[in-house]
């Protein structure tokens, strides 16, 4: 259970969806209503069953769950994505990453998990509000959120005041003009992760890299995710599945 001890989420074992509950309200959804006296009680485990005859089950939020239930205002970087990024850099609790692009700070969380410490920047005062709200809703307090750009590599240096970091990603409209900012602000062997909705825009970053002899392309990629249904000798693709997203590429510094 979270730190306040009233959140369940309820999931329904059909269409695995889940809501995060507080127990102490009537719970009200398209499956129906649960009276706040059947949450108060309610055990994980429990399966409780709405005035519509729906059943749902009650189980403890962990971290995963809640992070799904962040707020959102920009579109998200999916899980999938950002488990490549992590797969291919491995950064670590000794490691500094910077995250360009906060929005509404999934990435930024998702990072601070694994690394020592995230600086986090963008322009828009009103999407770090609500990247400060998720962190502070996930328990994540080691982000700093700056207010700043990305592409003003002095402004970025001074905020790390010397601190060389492991990754930066970039979720950027113009990846290419953060390139001088990576240099000040990377140690050598450190990555660069940049993420963007078209090719054009990564190819961009990429071409305008080749420029730079401080850094190697590792590679360009969008992950493809099927799902797949098996149900006795039912297999098969399911007919839905995140398919593309974006697409990521991988640099490094050299030197």
């Amino acid at each position: 259970m979270n730190k306040e001890n009233n959140k369940v989420i309820l999931l329904h074992k059909q269409t695995f969806k889940s809501f995060l509950v507080d127990r102490s309200k009537d719970f009200h959804s398209n499956f129906g209503m649960i009276k706040k006296e059947q949450l108060e009680n309610a055990k994980p485990g429990d399966i409780l069953k709405t005035n519509t005859n729906k059943e749902l089950i009650v189980i403890n939020p962990e971290f995963s769950d809640l992070y799904d239930k962040i707020k959102r205002r920009a579109q998200i970087i999916p899980k999938k994505d950002i488990g490549l990024i992590l797969a291919n850099t491995l950064i670590g609790k000794d490691d500094i990453c910077i995250d360009a692009g906060s929005g509404t700070g999934a990435l930024a969380i998702a990072l601070a998990r694994y690394c020592k410490k995230v600086f986090s920047l963008d322009i828009r005062e009103d999407h770090q509000e609500i990247a400060k709200s998720n962190a502070e809703f996930l328990g994540i307090k080691n982000i700093e959120f700056l207010i700043g750009d990305i592409y003003d590599a002095n402004f970025v240096a001074s905020k790390l005041k010397g601190i060389k970091a492991s990754l930066l990603t970039l979720d950027v409209p113009e990846p290419w003009q953060a390139i001088d900012t990576a240099k000040a602000v990377l140690k050598t062997g450190g990555f660069i992760a940049v993420y963007t909705p078209t090719i054009i825009q990564n190819a961009e970053f990429l071409n305008e890299l080749r420029n730079h002899e401080e850094f190697i392309h590792i590679k360009t990629v969008n992950v493809m995710e099927q799902q797949w249904e098996i149900e006795g000798r039912k297999i098969r693709p399911k007919s839905w599945s995140i398919y593309h997203s974006g697409f990521i590429s991988l640099a490094r510094k050299i030197r």
